[in-house]
């Protein structure tokens, strides 16, 4: 793991920053010593995460990953704050209700995708634009998975076929990143332990069609994963890191 202010002088954006993964991401890199971009859609969730720390090593940026321009000028933004951009962990994330296929709104197929595959791409894009132009040039993405990338839930079509989308991403982005000293990675989840994952602590479905209570983990465990990503020099990558609750049924069929 890194060691005390390793991340002093660098400069991470971190989306989805007001709440659950993001916010505890956030508050780590902080302590670690980051400037840190925190990005949502909601100025008040994202001062709550801020609260505590220099107003010196923060910027506070609303924005909606699934704006191409938006996503643009907050990457400017922080240029031209501090000049550079070290770190993005594209966290930012929603999924749908369980239900039936054929049931399943249109327009919400449409949110998910927006949100958690072109709000992922529009960040790498802006990452790679600024990243390949600063000097020293380079710098590392990670990107939230989760055990999604690998794993389907019934009836998660629209979150499953995401979250394997951001795979691909991921691995096209670590490879086509190597000459612009780019790494890129990718974290994925299983049952942290944040309002997201509330549901599981009372029953969720399982696979064979009964309700089961999940075993959960604190997510501070994931921040510290993360962390320990963002800590590695850019000739060292961790391409995938799953950390997941040992006793969730994901391993094997239950």
């Amino acid at each position: 793991m890194s060691g005390p202010s390793s991340g002093a002088g660098k400069i991470a954006i971190i989306t989805g920053a007001g709440s659950g993964v993001g916010r505890a991401v956030a508050q780590a890199f902080l302590k670690d010593g980051y400037r840190v971009a925190l990005v949502g859609r909601k100025v008040d969730t994202l001062q709550a995460t801020a609260e505590g720390f220099p107003g010196n090593r923060v910027l506070i940026l609303p924005a909606d990953v699934t704006d191409h321009e938006q996503v643009d000028a907050l990457f400017d933004a922080v240029v031209k704050a501090w000049g550079r951009v070290d770190v993005v962990f594209n966290n930012a994330g929603i999924g749908a209700p369980p239900m039936e296929w054929d049931e399943l709104p249109i327009e919400r197929w449409k949110a998910v995708v927006d949100t958690n595959l072109s709000g992922v791409f529009f960040c790498m894009r802006a990452a790679f634009r600024v990243m390949k132009a600063q000097n020293p040039k380079g710098g590392r993405i990670i990107n939230n998975g989760s055990v999604s990338s690998y794993t389907p839930r019934p009836y998660s079509a629209a979150y499953t076929a995401t979250k394997h989308a951001v795979l691909g991403l991921t691995k096209t982005g670590a490879l086509d990143g190597r000459k612009h000293n780019i790494a890129v990675g990718q974290i994925d989840i299983g049952n942290a332990l944040t309002e997201m994952a509330m549901p599981m602590t009372r029953g969720v479905l399982q696979a064979n069609g009964s309700i089961g209570i999940e075993p959960t983990m604190d997510v501070q465990h994931v921040a510290h994963a993360v962390l320990h990503m963002a800590s590695l020099p850019l000739e060292a990558n961790v391409l995938t890191m799953n950390v997941m609750a040992t006793a969730m049924p994901f391993v094997g069929r239950g």
